[in-house]
């Protein structure tokens, strides 16, 4: 009885917010126009990336070319934008890069490969697309990368290292950052499932539990790890860029795995960022950065990566404090026009002037809406688009900004901003339409999508090796 009544408060809840969102998007027919014209752009940007920059991994729209991350291209930005452009409904590209990836992609290539970054686009990507197609094809393309990414695993610790050569297997680099030493939950927890392999997910959560154990006996991690000797090589304790992801996996993948394991992590992990990293100034509620051991301020430089906060705070029911830390992030973006990468609330002062078309504090944006069904969050995406309309945009797609205070334009076109920034904000302009977006799919940190519904519990388990 319990359990049914927990059911229908569930149900009863979601369809309350559902309405509440369904009410106000009605009440403003913009959002159809904005909607639609997200879409739109988001074609032209493809257009543009097909046109100059076609088998290469990303555009450089000021000088109509494109950049390899690699001496032998991996083609990242196609398979990044392939869910965003499911999403939107256009098929006939996602056709063509479902081709292009069964016909032509090949991974074996004598390079060094950073794990981290490949793992979230590529084989997130290839996961997304093999969740849309059920072709066996894409995921054999995915076990393949999968499998040439696990010999980073193979160190004392577990954690990965940052680079592994996808052609020998051959690694490098014992030194990485708490996100890239644990940020695989997702990726290969969905891997081991559609493959029936626990090995997958028993190297990701080998990972993520050697930073945990290796907390400061007051709960706070590091920032960087030596991943042969597991000793830290950073003791300053953050949200920034480089630990971000590995806390929003906790609590995503015990969304998608059921493993408890990870929910008891979150809940320690999630204490001690808001005793020890939380801090009030000037009426604002900002997470700065603190000794692992003391729990003492040590700096107040925070990242646009970190706005992706707000989302995993309300997605795990802390609505009050998403809300308060939204806030936040909105008055930097809008006393700048747009978001600075790193910036000193204690001091008020710009660190890093870059704006790389970022999509975290639209994400938090979508979700605050989705979830409190206050148009306020959703005002907040309007915003955020008119101004990279305003300061991004260009002849033939976006560009990211050099310095946020003079808005000098610099010659990249990140490939998240096809996979995340208007994937967000194509659903903040949906709600109307389809309203179910963060109850049915589960997000991965590059924002592939994956219905819930599409995972069995028990299988869960069984594939996982979650079963005791």
């Amino acid at each position: 009885m319990k359990k049914l009544l927990l059911s229908l408060l569930i149900l009863v809840t979601l369809g309350a917010c559902q309405s509440k969102n369904s009410t106000s998007s009605e009440a403003d027919p913009a959002m159809d126009s904005l909607r639609r014209e997200v879409a739109t752009e988001t074609m032209r940007a493809w257009q543009a990336y097909k046109q100059y920059a076609w088998g290469h991994d990303a555009l450089k729209p000021l000088s109509k070319s494109y950049e390899d991350w690699y001496s032998k291209p991996l083609y990242i930005s196609p398979i990044d934008a392939y869910s965003t452009l499911a999403m939107m409904g256009f098929n006939n590209e996602t056709r063509l890069i479902e081709q292009y990836v069964i016909d032509s992609l090949n991974f074996n290539k004598d390079i060094y490969a950073k794990v981290f970054e490949v793992n979230i686009r590529i084989l997130g990507g290839l996961l997304s697309m093999y969740e849309t197609t059920r072709d066996q094809k894409i995921l054999d393309k995915a076990r393949d990368f999968g499998d040439r990414l696990l010999p980073a695993f193979a160190t004392p610790t577990g954690i990965p290292t940052y680079w592994v050569n996808l052609s020998t297997g051959k690694t490098q680099g014992d030194t990485v950052n708490v996100a890239e030493a644990g940020s695989y939950l997702m990726e290969f927890g969905l891997l081991s499932y559609y493959t029936t392999n626990p090995k997958y997910y028993q190297a990701a959560k080998k990972a993520s539990v050697a930073i945990y154990t290796r907390r400061s006996p007051i709960g706070l991690p590091g920032s960087v790890i030596n991943v042969q000797t597991g000793e830290w090589i950073s003791t300053v304790s953050h949200l920034c860029a480089g630990v971000d992801s590995y806390y929003e996996y906790l609590y995503k993948a015990y969304l998608l795995t059921g493993d408890q394991d990870l929910m008891k992590i979150w809940i320690e992990s999630i204490g001690a960022i808001n005793q020890y990293l939380a801090e009030e100034h000037n009426g604002r509620l900002w997470y700065g950065r603190a000794d692992m051991y003391s729990g003492l301020k040590v700096n107040a430089v925070v990242t646009l990566y970190d706005a992706f906060f707000p989302a995993i705070l309300v997605l795990s029911g802390d609505t009050a404090r998403a809300i308060r830390l939204q806030q936040s992030w909105n008055w930097l973006w809008n006393k700048h026009g747009l978001e600075p990468m790193a910036y000193n609330y204690l001091t008020d002062s710009i660190t890093y002037p870059v704006y790389d078309l970022n999509p975290e504090i639209v994400e938090s944006a979508a979700y605050l809406y989705h979830f409190t069904g206050d148009t306020t969050y959703r005002n907040m995406a309007v915003n955020y688009w008119a101004s990279i309309k305003k300061f991004c945009r260009d002849e033939v797609a976006f560009h990211s900004v050099e310095n946020v205070t003079t808005m000098q334009p610099r010659d990249y076109m990140p490939t998240f901003f096809f996979a995340e920034t208007m994937k967000y904000l194509y659903i903040a302009f949906s709600e109307r339409q389809t309203p179910h977006f963060f109850n049915s799919l589960l997000f991965t940190t590059e924002a592939h999508t994956f219905p819930i519904t599409s995972f069995d519990q028990k299988l869960m388990k069984e594939r996982l090796g979650l079963e005791r």
